[in-house]
Order: C-alpha cells, then structure tokens, then sequence
C-alpha cells in the first residue's frame, strides 16, 4: 500500500497551460482522504534530489486557481535530462521522504524518467505509483492526439502570423517567420489557421517533416512574390537538408550548442537573419523583414485557448485518479472522439517514453509548403473561443481622371 504522501514536479519548457495540471493535480489529491500531504519540486528533478520541496496541502484552494490561471511554471523547471544514476539519486530521495506518489509534468525526456523512476521502484519492490503527465508545445509525445500547451501556443503563432500578414500587406514585401520546433513542425503549421482570404499568408510553411532546399526555398519565394507582389513564410527553427544537418548550421559560420549537444535553435535568432540576407542577395528583393518568435509563445499571457485550460487542468486530475483508483504507473493521454471530444487513456510509460512525433503526412501539402484541410480541421477546435477577425475595406474603385 503507497504512503499517503504525494510528490508533483515540472519540467522542461514552460507552457501557459502548465499550472493547471499542476493545480488540478493538488486539487484532486487533495479529495482523498488517504492522502496526508501534497509536497512540489522547486524546479523538477533537480529540485528533488537537493530536496526542494514546497508543501502545497497548505495552499489556499483560491491562490491555487489564481496560480492555474498564470502561464510559465510555477514551481520552475529545468532542462537537466536524467541518466540512470540521476535517476537512482531521484528514487532515494523519494523514499527517504516515504513518496508514494510522483507526478512529473512534462515532455518526451520527463516521460522517460519517470520510466526509470518506476523500474527502480519495481525492482526493490517499494510501494509508488509514478504517473508522467503530457505537456510540451511542440505537440510531439506519442500516443496523443495532441499535447496541453500546444493549443495556446499555437493560438498564439496563428495570431501572430494573422498580424504579420496585415502589416505585410500595408508595406509589400517579404516577411519571414522563424517558429519553434526542431524535430516536428506542428507549431509552423498552426500559422497556416492566421489566413481568412485566399491570398493572405503565410504563403509558405516549412516544416522539419520535408527536406529544406536552399534552391528551391528561393525559386518559391520568387514566384510567390511575383504572384502576389508580397510574400509572407513561416518556417520552423528544425529545417534540415538531405543529410539532416540544420539549416542553421549550415548557413552560420558559427553555431551555438546546448548541454546536450544540439545545435541551439530557440534561443538565437540566426536562421531568419540567414534566410533574409540569402533572399536579399539572391533575389535583389529590397523590403525582407524576419522575426524569430522564440520563447514569446510559450507562456504568452493573454493568448490561452480555453480548451487548452480545460483539458490541461483535467490531465493533473486524470493522473491523480489513474494512480488512486487504477493503482498503476503510466502516462495520461488524450485522445479525440466525436466531431470534438476528448477522452483519457493512461498508456505504458515505455510506449511513450523517449520517443518522438512528427506531423503525419495527410497534414502536410503534396507540395511540402503548405498544410491540408485535415490539419486544419484538426487544429481549429483546439484554439479555443474568441479569436480575434481581420476585415478588410469592401470600397469599389474612383475612376482615374489624369492616369487613366
């Protein structure tokens, strides 16, 4: 029988949605009776092996909800990836503290240590249940229909971009958007839902899904520019060519690497400043502009989707449930039912842990530049209610008297 006392942590990149799963998480522990106390890492893994912790039983149910409604994580994360013996120095301070609970809020790697955190459990044959709850923007963990946080930051890149392509279209010109995304190009794609009328942009998406050609990319900005005398892109920070070395990389003549050896595309505004200088140079276009969106639309406030809060919120409280009742160890995740409906499974911790997904290919254009209906049909229920509408003047034309 697991102890009465519960551990929650957060990790990897925050989301605005994050602190709902960590407050439903409190919220619904706090129902049951057998559960004496409800401890929070202060910045995830790293904050349990120094021992870290926050004693939440003593939050008010009120200051909770105003903290679920906050974006960023409220404990604080961290990017530390776990090895094995991380991993036995985690499970040593969970039974020193007699856990009978983790919960580990976050993406791909935090999956992967509560797997390891389990087994170790198993194998000395003490008693915790260890439940991984989703959380990533990029939108990549397996086994979900999608992931809480990618909804409102991509509520967020689609308003960005509608905003774009208005400005755009005052002052013609090229407008390049660099979003994030290294492996999968589902936050790129989100941009395409900015565009109401036929000729708005983005008028080009590149995805990590598609090999990058420098040629081509140019000979498509081209002929855009030509049709519409404007050209507005948005391309992710993961491009690559056939080899799958970075486009970044590439192109810098020196390049930024993180703690695990990646090149660093988020924290760097290198590829957009690349890519205008190479249009700039290649296609004698004068008026080039590029952003690089970066951390903006992680925990952008303001921009939540509501569906986003709800099914974040209901995650943390699924967990607890699935741990309480189902005395299992897994990972939450959603599932779509129904014209919208979501539904919650917990999977094994191995078929999600470590692994990656990519934008399926009925998401993505025969042409590789553009998104399907079927990714817009996916995309539209999840960016919630009360996106803001781009009009445009309706006017017939003066007839010229001195130009005609």
């Amino acid at each position: 029988m697991s102890s009465g006392k519960i551990l929650v942590a957060q990790g990897g990149g925050p989301t605005a949605v994050i602190n709902q799963s960590l407050v439903g998480v409190v919220l619904e522990a706090r129902r049951f009776r057998e559960v004496t106390k409800v401890y929070g890492a202060l910045h995830g893994v790293r904050g349990i092996v120094n021992e870290d912790f926050l004693d939440l039983t003593q939050e008010t149910s009120h200051n909770l909800e105003l903290v679920a409604a906050t974006p960023s994580s409220a404990l604080g994360s961290t990017r530390d990836k776990p090895d094995l013996k991380y991993c036995e120095d985690i499970f040593k301070v969970l039974k020193a503290h007699d856990i009978g609970h983790f919960f580990y809020i976050g993406g791909n790697d935090s999956s992967d240590t509560v797997r390891i955190v389990s087994e170790q459990a198993r194998a000395e044959g003490y008693p915790l249940r260890a439940v991984h709850i989703p959380k990533t923007i990029d939108n990549d963990l397996v086994g979900n229909d999608h992931t809480p946080g990618f909804p409102s930051a991509a509520r967020f890149v689609a308003q960005a971009f509608a905003g774009a392509n208005l400005d755009n279209a005052s002052l013609p010109g090229v407008y390049v958007g660099v979003v994030m995304g290294r492996h999968a190009g589902f936050l790129t794609a989100a941009s395409a839902l900015g565009r109401k009328f036929p000729d708005d942009g983005p008028h080009l998406i590149y995805l990590p899904e598609r090999v990058f050609s420098l040629e081509q990319f140019l000979a498509d900005v081209k002929e855009t520019y030509a049709r519409h005398g404007r050209c507005v892109i948005a391309v992710s920070e993961g491009i690559h060519d056939a080899s799958g070395e970075a486009i970044a990389s590439l192109l810098a003549k020196e390049v930024e690497r993180d703690a695990h050896g990646n090149v660093q595309l988020s924290g760097t505004g290198a590829l957009a400043d690349l890519l205008c200088d190479e249009i700039k140079e290649k296609l004698g276009i004068k008026r080039v502009r590029g952003d690089t969106f970066g951390y903006l639309q992680r925990s952008f406030l303001g921009c939540v989707s509501d569906v986003d809060q709800r099914e974040a919120r209901e995650v943390g409280e699924k967990a607890v449930q699935f741990a309480m009742w189902g005395d299992r160890d897994g990972s939450v995740a959603i599932r779509r039912s129904g014209d919208y409906a979501v539904q919650y499974e917990l999977l094994p911790l191995e078929t999600v842990a470590g692994k990656t997904r990519t934008m399926e290919d009925a998401f993505i254009s025969a042409s590789g530049t553009n998104v399907t209906d079927a990714f817009i049909n996916y995309l539209r229920p999840l960016l919630g209610s009360g996106l803001p509408d781009a009009h445009r003047l309706r006017s017939p034309a003066v007839p010229k008297i001195l130009k005609r």
